[in-house]
């Protein structure tokens, strides 16, 4: 695509509502051969202002539960399915996700990693193409042909879900784990870039 090298998307004007509402084009953060990939909807307020996925109140949720895991944000990549913030934080429509859908394909493309983990409905039954009952299906994995190519996709709950309700934070926190096992990053030898994977004492 004329406007992406793969990962970072530096120009686009398909969807009029989102050029008018957002600040800037939001392209995923991490590192770009990362064994984990998380894909939220879109970006928020903050994310918007500050152009990085995820550093608003859902952010600090999932990196406070990674560093738990002994993960780091530098360890995983994190991308959104538009790139741009809707009005008002609406829902992203489905031409705005189907516009938006190369770049996200690209960069999954791009990075390769063993593991794509869905938060929430919107990424969920976007990459799966199908209705999801998230909290029902939090920490399955399927296998699933992305732009051709089979992905192992882990749906997982929205980290914002369990401000919200209590209950999902066991729903949350185990998918998250078997996230982490899946990609190697719970493993002494799988730590990340930074080696900071710790293991876990009855992981299995």
């Amino acid at each position: 695509m004329e406007h992406m090298d793969g990962l970072t998307v530096r120009d686009c004007e398909r969807c009029p509502d989102l050029c008018a509402s957002r600040s800037r084009i939001v392209n995923g953060s991490g590192p770009a051969d990362a064994s984990l990939l998380f894909v939220g909807e879109a970006p928020g307020a903050q994310e918007d202002e500050r152009g990085v996925p995820f550093v608003g109140r859902s952010g600090d949720v999932l990196w406070s539960a990674l560093r738990e895991r002994g993960v780091l944000r530098e360890d995983v990549r994190i991308t959104n399915c538009a790139r741009c913030r809707p009005p008002n934080n609406r829902d992203p429509t489905r031409e705005e996700l189907a516009n938006c859908r190369g770049y996200l394909e690209a960069e999954i493309d791009r990075v390769d990693p063993d593991l794509v983990v869905t938060l929430g409905k919107v990424p969920s039954e976007h990459l799966l193409e199908r209705d999801v009952a998230v909290t029902k299906e939090a920490g399955r994995v399927v296998e699933h042909r992305i732009a051709g190519t089979p992905r192992r996709v882990l749906v997982c709950v929205h980290p914002a879900a369990t401000l919200y309700d209590r209950s999902q934070e066991a729903t949350f926190a185990g998918a998250l784990d078997e996230a982490l096992a899946l990609s190697g990053l719970s493993d002494a030898e799988g730590g990340g870039s930074g080696g900071g994977g710790q293991s876990r004492l009855g992981e299995f």
